[in-house]
């Protein structure tokens, strides 16, 4: 018992950043202070925040067939989800279709299964895409992906300017720490600015790209490392999309960010306003964007999935519900909270509903929402807000005197520094120096059993059997057509979204569609830094 009562010892840093007793007006002296919506947005990117407007509830979620997703998305909008996040099944995510040899045993297992336009139509079966936002979670095939669900749209009598919701599309962070790479990373960086310039040209409302640390977190990184590598990915894609000849001011808008929530209350506060203040200075000194939409960094946040443990699963609830309190104070536009038994599969449809209530409960009970940077002047808060800017500001330099986050990937300097610091992370835990309830201090001998989701196994047998009914029934001259004009494409320097917009439409699959740019890009294989 005494040793469950003892004093946790007080860390003297945070992140690698040293923390002091106690903080006072004179670690903020010095520091300008501006209102919510003023350059360069530390306080949020509007005057009233969620006073005018709540952020968007967008729970992740796909499993199993697309008609048993559609079923949990009509349910979830049913409960007051504001908006769509599509999670695809690994083959998906890595370019193959479901009767694929490399994607036996995965199908519909984390995600849901697209293997070709019939699967989209079915996802969004009944769900009217002009009125919700659809936020996808994919990236090396993003750009065949966003073909399906422009397609769908087409379908449903819905113009292209009226769609909004956001395609991940960032093929970097996958080089720097999730590895569901497919093509090397210049043509990879190619299908991308693709996106952005068709995007800019036809759907104005629609986010091109995610530029994601959430994943980068989730690898092991420090909150500053994440800040860090995140913004310089961004800088690499607004580099990109200018060589291209887009104006900055046409397609930064449209830019959006996606970072984690984590356990730390104060860092990851602190983390947001620090990326609003490091990206605003960044678009206007670096690049001279001048509408002050460019300036303005806009994030989906997510809770932290490693955070959350099988041991004493409950707890999870309370973790989630902490960390989306910080991501709301932290300013985010919207927001994803993990179910309490992620830790074992995917969420059942009670722990996603738990999810659900956790966002709304903060949105309607506690009276956060009256006023916007609540933490905004505590000497603490701003102190460490520009401790970690000026952290990252340091990891952004040494990448541009690397030549660039491209080049920094190609030397595995990123993943170098991601391996260092998860490292330590578990080293901590292991000697009890970090807590973990449940897990290293407060165990239990016998552990809550939950009833979970069990993803239904002939699931894979019949998306295999759609597959094959599909290649049965649609022209295969068309189909060879089309991906024919796509190798030519892909084999000039043209935008390639019209040529998949035409492969998607004849019904050829993702697994064809992406053999085709193989046959033309290569694949990818990390070599070890280590």
């Amino acid at each position: 018992m005494a040793e469950n009562n003892a004093l946790h010892t007080p860390a003297t840093t945070l992140g690698g950043i040293p923390l002091k007793p106690f903080y006072s007006p004179d670690d903020v002296a010095e520091m300008p202070f501006t209102a919510p919506g003023e350059f360069p947005y530390t306080r949020g990117i509007h005057p009233a925040m969620y006073r005018k407007r709540l952020w968007t509830m967008r729970q992740f979620s796909g499993f199993s067939t697309p008609e048993e997703t559609n079923e949990r998305y009509r349910y979830l909008l049913e409960q007051g989800q504001t908006g769509l996040s599509v999670a695809f099944d690994l083959p998906t995510l890595m370019g193959y279709d479901a009767d694929a040899p490399e994607a036996e045993g995965e199908v519909g297992k984390c995600g849901v299964s697209i293997s070709s336009l019939e699967d989209m139509e079915a996802l969004f079966r009944c769900i009217p895409l002009g009125d919700v936002s659809v936020s996808m979670t994919i990236n090396s095939p993003a750009a065949v992906i966003w073909a399906m669900y422009l397609a769908v749209a087409e379908r449903q009598g819905v113009a292209p300017s009226s769609l909004s919701g956001t395609l991940q599309n960032d093929i970097l962070k996958e080089y720097i720490a999730q590895k569901e790479f497919i093509f090397p990373p210049r043509p990879s960086m190619r299908l991308v600015t693709d996106v952005i310039e068709y995007a800019t040209r036809h759907t104005p409302k629609y986010n091109p790209i995610s530029i994601s640390g959430y994943h980068i977190r989730e690898a092991g990184s420090t909150a500053v490392q994440e800040l860090a590598f995140t913004l310089r990915d961004g800088v690499e894609y607004v580099d990109w999309a200018v060589e291209r000849g887009l104006l900055i001011d046409e397609f930064a808008p449209r830019l959006s960010f996606f970072f984690n929530a984590h356990n730390d209350f104060f860092e990851e506060i602190a983390k947001y306003r620090a990326a609003r203040t490091i990206w605003a200075r960044i678009m206007r000194d670096r690049y001279g964007a001048r509408d002050e939409r460019s300036l303005k960094l806009r994030f989906h946040a997510q809770t932290a999935g490693c955070s959350l443990t099988w041991q004493q699963p409950v707890n999870n609830v309370v973790r989630t519900a902490v960390q989306a309190l910080a991501a709301v104070m932290g300013g985010t536009q919207s927001l994803h909270t993990n179910s309490l038994d992620e830790a074992y599969a995917l969420p059942g449809e009670h722990a996603v509903t738990i999810a659900l209530r956790t966002q709304q409960i903060l949105a309607y009970e506690t009276g956060i929402t009256e006023t916007p940077d609540p933490f905004g002047g505590s000497y603490f808060v701003e102190k460490l807000t520009a401790d970690i800017a000026e952290a990252a500001r340091t990891y952004i330099d040494r990448i541009d005197g690397m030549g660039g986050m491209l080049p920094a990937i190609e030397r595995g300097f990123p993943q170098a520094e991601i391996a260092e610091a998860s490292y330590r992370y578990q080293a901590e835990v292991n000697g009890g120096e970090r807590i973990i309830v449940g897990v290293n201090r407060f165990q239990e001998t016998e552990e809550e059993k939950l009833d979970i989701l069990e993803v239904d196994e002939s699931a894979e047998a019949r998306q295999v059997a759609k597959l094959g009914a599909l290649r049965n029934r649609r022209d295969p001259e068309q189909v060879r057509r089309t991906l024919e004009r796509l190798k030519k494409g892909a084999e000039g320097r043209g935008n390639l979204m019209p040529f998949l917009l035409d492969s998607v439409k004849s019904y050829a699959t993702v697994g064809e569609i992406v053999a085709v740019l193989k046959r033309v890009f290569g694949t990818y294989s990390e070599t070890s830094v280590l």
